[in-house]
């Protein structure tokens, strides 16, 4: 997998003669499907048309360039209604809100990871408050220009660490994967009820600040299930800062 920003402004490398076509200006994102389906490129003699390379015609991301097979991999995208479309609808992923099917606003999607085999996007970084995480596709129902519309239950499948997801081809295999998360959350749940219960009634042994400074706990305060639920949800740093200073 390959971040959006390590893809953009690369040198587009045509291997058959070891020209420099151009460099990646912008992912070209298809809403319906979940992928980047073209790569914009930034010429200094293209100045009016626009000019982009459809994702299958990329030979290969390496860290330097964007390999193609030819120069004809390019394409005026006034010649092609359907790629022009998706251009137009600027659908950019990064910098857009990220809202649950019902309202909720969960958190801002700072970049995504893309397949660079197939040009899937396959995982959404996410900042919630002051934290950041990880998000897979499949939980995402729609990808719109300025807000990514997911399940209702998505923010139960934020990760804290990046995992490489295999391609996804059947509804059946996107039902296993997120049986699997399911689990793994209830888990969770486990560990997280059983630390709230060696928690209450403890006092603590100093002042609980969130992150931005705001006074959560006062020293010697006895500690329920409200105010820690608040301070588990100022950030885990400010959870373990908790665990640390009780008595």
């Amino acid at each position: 997998m390959k971040k959006s920003t390590e893809i953009q402004s690369l040198p587009i490398i045509n291997i058959s003669d070891g020209s420099e076509i151009g460099k990646v200006r912008s992912l070209v994102v298809n809403p319906e499907k979940g992928s980047v389906d073209f790569l914009t490129v930034e010429h200094e003699d293209w100045q009016i048309s626009v000019r982009a390379i459809p994702f299958k015609k990329v030979v290969g991301i390496g860290e330097y360039a964007v390999t193609v097979e030819h120069e004809n991999a390019v394409i005026d995208l006034n010649e092609i209604p359907i790629a022009n479309s998706l251009v137009n609808k600027k659908i950019r992923v990064a910098d857009t809100r990220l809202m649950t099917r019902k309202g909720q606003m969960i958190g801002e999607i700072v970049e995504f990871h893309v397949d660079d085999e197939s040009g899937a996007i396959r995982t959404l970084e996410v900042k919630s408050k002051s934290d950041a995480y990880y998000l897979d596709s499949p939980h995402v129902l729609t990808w719109g220009k300025d807000i990514v519309i997911v399940k209702e239950d998505a923010a139960e499948y934020f990760r804290e660490t990046l995992v490489e997801v295999e391609d996804i081809s059947t509804p059946q295999e996107v039902v296993v994967m997120q049986e699997a998360a399911a689990t793994q959350a209830d888990g969770l749940k486990d560990i997280e009820n059983r630390q709230m219960e060696l928690l209450v009634g403890r006092q603590t042994a100093d002042d609980i600040f969130s992150l931005e400074g705001e006074l959560l706990i006062p020293k010697g305060a006895e500690l329920t299930r409200t105010n820690i639920q608040s301070v588990k949800e100022a950030g885990p740093s400010v959870f373990v800062e908790l665990t640390m200073n009780i008595r």
